[in-house]
């Protein structure tokens, strides 16, 4: 089973689930059970399978074969190269190929001048005029190849050119950017570039993310400090005829190899092995140079063996094309989509369908104990107009009095309720005083100054420590107003859930562990590649702290814009379940004295009232079964995993 027919496999769960959380939201409208909390949640779930993706990053030295592979994985039904694959360096810049159904098919680039300033390529991306744009028309072959070599150009600039641009000039044969007999260096012509491509996987959500080399990664740091670390699966490709290199090493362990073991999602690939092919030599011999290269790379990577996979990726598209069952089998290449298909689908499901179940999971209890209180509200009111049948009006009236005074008493505790929205709105001015981003910019401005004024390298570097131990310290203060929030709504909960018999529950938790370790992981790469004895040593401040602010900070400050939203929700999601049963309750008490009026005022309409009541509990209990009906629904796909192509239902 290819890694296209399980990626299809998994479109076709993502697609059903979407159906049933739209018919859910269309549901709740259609039994005047949304509200403008419920209907946002709704609407985020569904945006989050619409805009899901699936983000695999191939990261290679030239000419390891890495366009090859990734025509080979992806591309081979096609019938053709997609991506430009002939000797030396063919993609020079890093490239995403995706599909935007709002786009025309193009290829857009982004010019290698842009790194002069202080903004990254994912603040780039909001403004399209930067980019250039080459159309793509995609009825020709020729047209593509000849549009996808844009990402190949170079250009020629003086040595301090390219040095300002940040390509590192040294006296090495081996370096990728050298100074030419001219006085000029190549290098690339583009800084990123992102081709919108109509191929069926990319529609169905896959993104690819093609790197050039050791040079281009350790240039542009948005590459490791986030396109990598979040891509899915990081695909590291060695050649069999080279081994692993020196350049390969330094790129494995400074961006993808794991410190403390196996990272879910890193495979390393051992492509070229059809230059292990000798004819002079019987298939044994072969298949133990093969095994001895993997070996040596396992050793050399301290990976099990087990976790690199040798590929013929040139042959594997041939086979493919030609439909050569027997080359394709000898280039092994199904022996690397399996373990692709077996573990980033799977994974990948399992990070949105945990998503999705908490998110749809809170809807529906919520969406429940709205019902359940209009329910017990009502049988409440039809026990006491039970109550009344052939009473006189004495009795009417002291029934009357008995709901007013309770009305009174609700109102009355409405006080109590108004009172915690106070120190709610206080609570959450706290919190933000220390996760908003005002608070950021504060620290970042004052981080900035202390390095711009630093006389010693020690004073620079312990103000790059100060800046992530002040972030650390905001995230823990935050946690703490995050705690007292909580306390303090769990307690107004039950307090409304004993006094006047509301249906609450218990709040929904919330915490910024995530965000926490996510500064840290940007404080150990600071540690690494900035914040080191030789960068305070060989560069001026002024450019270590623009290298700071615009490769790190800048990490940090989306991080915190994360956390910030996050908080954000969590704060309407834990009060809206409040304010909606108060409402109902409000509307609740207002019925039940209007009812017992009517019937004051005749005692004749009491049947009627009470028949009426009658036919809205049977549509209650009605909403409640279809609930959960949904709710069944919903779960029954949620549980179902992509095994072997097809969707199955976990154990």
């Amino acid at each position: 089973m290819t890694l296209a027919q399980h990626f299809a496999a998994y479109s076709e769960w993502r697609s059903e689930l979407s159906s049933l959380l739209d018919s859910f939201g269309r549901w709740l409208t259609e039994n005047e059970l949304a509200d403008a909390q419920i209907d946002r949640r709704v609407a985020q779930m569904l945006e989050k399978l619409r805009e899901d993706r699936l983000h695999v990053a191939f990261v290679a030295e030239f000419s390891r074969g890495k366009s090859e592979l990734i025509n080979a994985v992806f591309f081979a039904d096609y019938g053709h190269r997609i991506l430009p694959s002939t000797a030396g360096r063919t993609t020079m810049c890093p490239t995403e190929l995706m599909f935007d159904q709002n786009k025309a098919p193009s290829i857009e680039l982004l010019p290698i001048e842009t790194r002069q300033s202080n903004a990254g390529i994912g603040e780039y991306k909001r403004f399209p005029e930067e980019w250039t744009t080459v159309p793509l028309n995609t009825a020709s072959a020729e047209a593509m190849q000849d549009a996808f070599r844009h990402v190949s150009d170079v250009r020629r600039v003086d040595s301090a050119t390219a040095e300002k641009l940040g390509f590192p000039l040294v006296n090495d044969e081996t370096a990728a950017f050298k100074i030419g007999d001219d006085g000029t260096v190549e290098i690339p012509r583009w800084r990123h570039a992102v081709i919108n491509f109509p191929h069926p996987l990319l529609q169905q959500g896959l993104v690819i993310l093609d790197t050039p080399g050791l040079n281009a990664i350790g240039t542009e740091p948005e590459l490791t400090l986030s396109l990598l670390p979040n891509a899915h699966a990081v695909l590291f490709i060695l050649a069999a005829d080279t081994g692993v290199t020196q350049s390969d090493l330094t790129v494995w362990r400074e961006h993808i190899g794991a410190p403390n073991g196996r990272k879910k999602g890193r495979i390393v690939v051992l492509n070229k092995i059809d230059s292990l092919w000798d004819e002079l030599k019987s298939a044994a011999e072969i298949e133990s140079e093969i095994a001895k290269q993997v070996n040596d790379c396992a050793q050399t990577l301290d990976l099990p063996a087990a976790q690199i996979y040798p590929v013929s990726a040139q042959k594997a598209l041939v086979a493919k094309i030609n439909a050569d069952e027997e080359l394709l089998l000898r280039s092994r290449l199904s022996d690397l989509e399996f373990a692709l298909s077996e573990d980033l689908i799977p994974a990948k499901q399992e990070i949105v369908r945990d998503n999705i179940d908490n998110e749809f999971k809170d809807c529906c209890r919520h969406t429940h104990g709205l019902l359940e209180s209009r329910l017990s509200g009502l049988r409440e009111q039809m026990a006491e107009l039970g109550e009344l049948r052939g009473k006189n009006k004495g009795v009417v009236e002291y029934m009357m009095g008995k709901v007013r005074h309770e009305k009174e008493e609700f109102e009355a505790g409405l006080q109590r309720y108004y009172a915690v929205r106070s120190v709610f709105a206080q609570l959450t001015n706290k919190l933000f005083a220390h996760l908003g981003l005002d608070s950021l910019r504060l620290l970042s401005t004052s981080t900035r100054e202390a390095m711009l004024h630093a006389t010693f390298s020690k004073t620079l570097s312990s103000a790059m420590t100060q800046f992530f131990n002040a972030s650390r310290n905001r995230l823990a203060n935050s946690e703490s107003e995050i705690g007292e929030i909580l306390a303090m709504m769990s307690a107004i909960y039950k307090k409304f859930s004993v006094e006047h018999g509301l249906k609450l529950g218990t709040p929904t938790a919330f915490s910024l562990m995530r965000y926490e370790k996510e500064i840290d992981r940007l404080d150990q790469w600071c540690r690494t590649h900035v914040n080191t004895t030789f960068q305070l040593l060989t560069h001026e401040k002024n450019q270590l702290t623009q290298r700071f602010f615009e490769e790190v900070a800048v990490q940090v400050r989306k991080t915190f814009e994360h956390a910030n939203r996050d908080a954000e929700s969590w704060l309407k999601a834990i009060m809206a379940p409040m304010e909606i049963q108060i409402r109902e309750h409000q509307i609740h008490l207002q019925r039940r004295l209007e009812s017992i009026k009517r019937i004051h005022q005749a005692t004749d309409t009491l049947e009627e009232r009470i028949e009426e009541l009658v036919y809205v509990e049977s549509k209650l209990l009605s909403q409640i079964k279809a609930l959960s009906e949904i709710d069944e629904n919903v779960r029954d796909v949620l549980q179902r995993a992509v095994r072997g192509g097809e969707l199955r239902k976990v154990a």
